[in-house]
């Protein structure tokens, strides 16, 4: 599965919220662009995960299209095996299916109780993998991969899953979890990138990209695990935080970030550009890292 979608994808969680004829062109240039995968997430109040993604398959002729991720909150998982049977057997190769257990404010809108995440998602893939499907099946499997930050989630990604897709992680978090994972399974992360060679311009947008995600426990557990301190989660990240989490520079730094990943246990990168303005997708940032990476 590795090869499949290659070293570098783009995550770009702005096409959640950007029209369908905006997605479309800037899904068409990522996929021209050569970039192997385009990853792509699930609020409660943004695009849903299956339709966005059918309207991504449809507008690319190359790139594998994954959900980064799906929420399990969001539809049971006979609805789950249906979508992504339907759109492997129209894409074939072409769809990855990223299952997370969100976070509790994107949660408890659906009406639901966040707890026992874990268990949550074990029980998800046992009705998952015993969900009735009549209809066309893939000529290829559908792969599917974990958001998984913890121990507990990376071994069960290891167990029941094709890999795991960590989002908001430094390198040392990659590290982990390729040994936890172990070998001969996939291990896709997200890295936030920004061409900006102002340190403090850099570290000011990256703050704001950040902020939010600082506000939500399974990030802040999962960064204090990997040694960072309260202090560095106040006030939108400490510049140590933003730097870890946040490739800025001119292209070769961010090469040398992606390398880093790679180098440690990851088998794919997927970078999301930070936009310098509301609406900005990035799309410039991509076009000049494209030749530059890996």
């Amino acid at each position: 599965m590795g090869p499949a979608i290659g070293k570098i994808g783009v995550w770009l969680g702005a096409l959640g919220m950007a029209p369908a004829a905006v997605a479309r062109e800037a899904a068409a240039e990522i996929d021209e662009l050569g970039y192997g995968a385009l990853w792509f997430g699930e609020g409660h109040a943004n695009k849903e995960a299956f339709s966005h993604a059918a309207i991504l398959l449809a507008a690319t002729r190359r790139i594998v299209v994954a959900n980064g991720i799906a929420s399990i909150w969001a539809r049971d998982a006979t609805a789950t095996a249906a979508g992504a049977c339907t759109l492997g057997e129209a894409y074939p190769g072409r769809y990855l299916l990223g299952l997370g257990v969100s976070h509790p404010p994107l949660v408890e809108p659906r009406g639901h109780v966040y707890e026992r995440p874990v268990a949550g998602m074990r029980r998800y893939l046992d009705e998952l993998d015993t969900a009735g499907y009549a209809g066309p099946r893939p000529a290829l499997p559908v792969p599917r991969v974990l958001a998984a930050l913890r121990p507990a989630m990376l071994r069960l990604a290891r167990e029941r899953a094709d890999g795991a897709h960590p989002y908001l992680v430094p390198v040392d978090h990659t590290a982990r979890a390729r040994q936890i994972l172990g070998q001969g399974r996939l291990l896709a992360v997200e890295q936030f990138v920004l061409l900006e060679t102002d340190a403090g311009r850099a570290r000011e947008l990256g703050r704001e990209a950040i902020s939010w995600y600082l506000t939500l426990p399974n990030y802040r557990d999962n960064l204090r695990w990997l040694g960072f301190a309260d202090d560095d989660l106040i006030g939108g990240g400490s510049d140590r935080l933003v730097d870890a989490l946040v490739a800025w520079g001119d292209a070769a730094r961010i090469r040398t970030r992606v390398r880093e990943h790679l180098a440690v246990g990851a088998d794919h990168v997927c970078i999301q550009p930070i936009g310098r303005t509301a609406g900005d997708l990035g799309l410039d940032q991509l076009r000049e890292l494209a030749p530059a990476l890996p």
